[in-house]
């Protein structure tokens, strides 16, 4: 970047793109100055830059102190002086004292409702605004273009079969008095409550009438699990059209592991579609077919209640927004002595300015007037109680009430899950949600044990001890924490954005674990794990949950998923595990360096098409990373298993016009990229991915600028 795109500002300088965004776009409207709030801005850089530095110091020393520990110790763990080790050393805490969290007014989506949860790079519009007004979707449409209905099933058989699968569905969930919806001819809507006559020409009713929400003018609202159900009608002949369900309930809107934002307009940019989201003028146009197709939030849904009276439902998505974690680096403004200041600082001030269009348009967005900032990949509750440190210095600079920025916690570090509940006390005024993440937290399990020794094959990790113990401690610390319907319990995502079938089968388990949300890939995906919300009450499996006595060792936390000595792997083994993480790196890695692509579906080594972020990324390079430490492989087969998963890769993407072949030069920023996060994994800070990935993209940009 050249200087004269910077301008001095308070001794600091700023990018002149980013001066000009806040003053022209995002302050107007807001009786904030632009000469005010970059002073502002910069003072709080000031107060705690060097706090934010300090934090990241001691990540660096504990890690230090943690693989000395196994180097002095190779060969004869033992878990009871681990253990002691780490409380010696200020890595494992004390549990605190009982306390409650007092949160004041919090939307009902999140303390109230348990439903499906969307994740989405704010960097593509299009993407953005398909979330937001996920918050409904039709199940007809849904089933019918999935894989729950076998893709081999066509034309009227297949809508049978959708009408049938949905038919069951509504019969479990919002059951007639008598009768089944299969049954069902017409809906009457002229009584108080609706009335429905079955295929015989006798009537009946819901079961429950007090389900009955009320209708539009084509159709009737249900409400069940405090999720509404919407049965559309033909206007002609009162059947039932479709079936519409409450689905997206919150969209996290992603400015962190989904994004590649290192230009300073690509970052520009990402601020510029929030700011669309929060002001709801965010529009885009394209082509589909031979129609301009144009997308913008949807407006809420109308409708009349049974004693006649007007009311609304939201028509989109409750947005939560994830800032960047502490360790993430910014140009877009630098310090007197030119370095680079904390990105997490500059969002949490940014997004936050952004947010007051909400507030000032009276909830928009948040009915209560909140502002929900997730936090990712904090270590322990030093780091946490940063945050809310940093989110009072906003709330003060923007003039707003205390506490009107509420945290999301992610737990995905290792020294947050062990020590969740002190991590929970310091936000207690302020957290609105916890969750696991299984993907980063298994690349941080696995560069936190780096010196343990070797690593077992990844499909085996998932099956060790520490994971159950992580899954479940994370739902039992939060409610004993006082979450129960105060705060989402959250489970990670389903990353088969293809494989329906399967999530149906499989993700109602995160329910019957105790989450009140859980991420899913799509707006379809959203739709159909909706279905699981009606057919399992997770408030009352938190209830039991809450009497019931812990399930797991919380010491299982603490062991690391390494080969044991009875354990062996053969040469094609190796093989194959090299072949699936080199794939699945370069897979990743060429888009994200060559076309700044931060989340997308990128075909695994079998042709399965994988939603892969940097939390798989830091898996696969920290696993190849521990192998090549403990000499399971060379660094001569590193180089020649990239090579030949380089051309696997080019072939996965030869319909891209946009890509480019890494064979047979193998000389390409993307491909070099790819095996430095290998050959620097071990001494790379906690395993993180960003510094890499910003290092190398913006070569790429230079050479594309050139």
């Amino acid at each position: 970047m050249l200087v004269n795109e910077y301008q001095s500002v308070a001794g600091f300088q700023v990018n002149r793109s980013l001066y000009q965004f806040i003053g022209q776009e995002v302050l107007p409207g807001l009786n904030i100055e632009v000469d005010d709030f970059f002073p502002k801005l910069l003072s709080i850089f000031s107060e705690l830059t060097q706090q934010n530095q300090a934090l990241l110091l001691q990540r660096d020393q504990l890690q230090s102190k943690i693989d000395q520990w196994h180097q002095d110790n190779a060969g004869a763990f033992d878990l009871d002086a681990y253990q002691q080790f780490l409380q010696d050393i200020g890595y494992l805490l004390p549990k605190p004292a009982p306390f409650e969290l007092d949160l004041g007014p919090v939307d009902d989506e999140i303390a109230h409702i348990a439903g499906p949860q969307l994740v989405v790079p704010i960097s593509s519009a299009r993407f953005a605004l398909n979330a937001l007004n996920a918050r409904w979707g039709s199940l007809y449409d849904t089933l019918y273009g999935s894989d729950v209905i076998d893709k081999k099933i066509k034309g009227e058989e297949r809508a049978a079969q959708v009408i049938n699968w949905t038919n069951t569905f509504l019969d479990e969930s919002i059951p007639l008095k008598t009768g089944s919806y299969a049954q069902v001819v017409a809906i009457d809507m002229h009584s108080k409550t609706p009335v429905f006559i079955l295929a015989d020409k006798s009537a009946t009713q819901l079961e429950n009438l007090e389900s009955f929400v009320g209708n539009t003018e084509n159709s009737i609202l249900i409400k069940h699990h405090n999720l509404h159900i919407e049965l559309v009608l033909d206007p002609a002949t009162q059947a039932v059209q479709d079936v519409i369900l409450e689905s997206a309930l919150t969209t996290i809107i992603d400015f962190e592991d989904s994004v590649a934002t290192v230009g300073s307009e690509e970052k520009i940019s990402a601020y510029r579609n929030f700011l669309g989201l929060m002001k709801r003028d965010l529009e885009i146009k394209f082509c589909k077919g031979e129609q301009t197709v144009v997308r913008k939030i949807n407006t809420d849904k109308t409708y009349t209640d049974a004693n006649g009276d007007s009311n609304t439902l939201s028509g989109s998505s409750l947005m939560l927004v994830r800032n960047v974690g502490h360790h993430m680096l910014t140009d877009l403004i630098k310090t007197p002595d030119n370095q680079e200041v904390p990105e997490g600082i500059l969002d949490a001030m940014v997004t936050t300015l952004i947010a007051l269009h909400d507030i000032k348009n009276l909830g928009a967005n948040s009915k209560k007037g909140n502002v929900y900032i997730v936090k990712p990949k904090m270590h322990g509750p030093d780091e946490v109680a940063f945050s809310i440190k940093l989110f009072e210095k906003v709330e003060q600079a923007l003039g707003l009430n205390a506490n009107t920025l509420k945290i999301g916690i992610m737990d995905e570090e290792r020294r947050t899950s062990t020590n969740l509940a002190a991590c929970i006390k310091v936000a207690a005024k302020r957290v609105i949600f916890i969750n696991t993440g299984f993907l980063d937290r298994t690349g941080d399990e696995i560069h936190t044990s780096m010196q343990a020794g070797v690593m077992l094959p990844k499909s085996k990790i998932k099956s060790q001890p520490w994971i159950k113990a992580y899954e479940v401690l994370n739902v039992q610390v939060g409610l004993n924490c006082g979450m129960y319907k105060q705060a989402q319990i959250g489970k990670g995502m389903w990353a088969q954005p293809d494989q329906m079938r399967e999530m149906l089968e499989s993700k109602l388990g995160h329910l019957q674990a105790g989450a009140n949300c859980a991420w899913v890939p799509s707006p379809t995906a959203a739709t159909l794990h909706a279905t699981h919300y009606h057919r399992f009450d997770v408030f009352s499996r938190q209830q039991q949950l809450m009497q019931t006595p812990l399930e797991v060792n919380e010491q299982d936390l603490l062991l690391a998923p390494v080969l044991d000595s009875s354990t062996t792997l053969s040469m094609a083994d190796i093989q194959t595990e090299l072949n699936n993480n080199a794939q699945s790196i370069l897979g990743y890695v060429v888009r994200w360096i060559d076309q700044g692509v931060g989340c997308s579906k990128v075909m695994d080594i079998d042709q399965v098409g994988l939603m892969e972020d940097r939390a798989t990324l830091r898996i696969s390079s920290q696993h190849m990373a521990n192998w090549l430490h403990h000499e399971i492989c060379s660094k001569e087969q590193i180089e020649r298993v990239f090579k030949e998963m380089a051309l696997v890769v080019d072939e996965q993407n030869q319909h891209d016009p946009l890509y480019q072949n890494m064979a047979p030069s193998y000389n390409g920023t993307a491909f070099k990229a790819a095996l430095s996060l290998v050959y620097r994994g071990v001494s790379e800070p906690n395993g993180y991915t960003e510094a890499i990935l910003k290092e190398y993209r913006q070569k790429r940009l230079a050479e594309l600028s050139q």
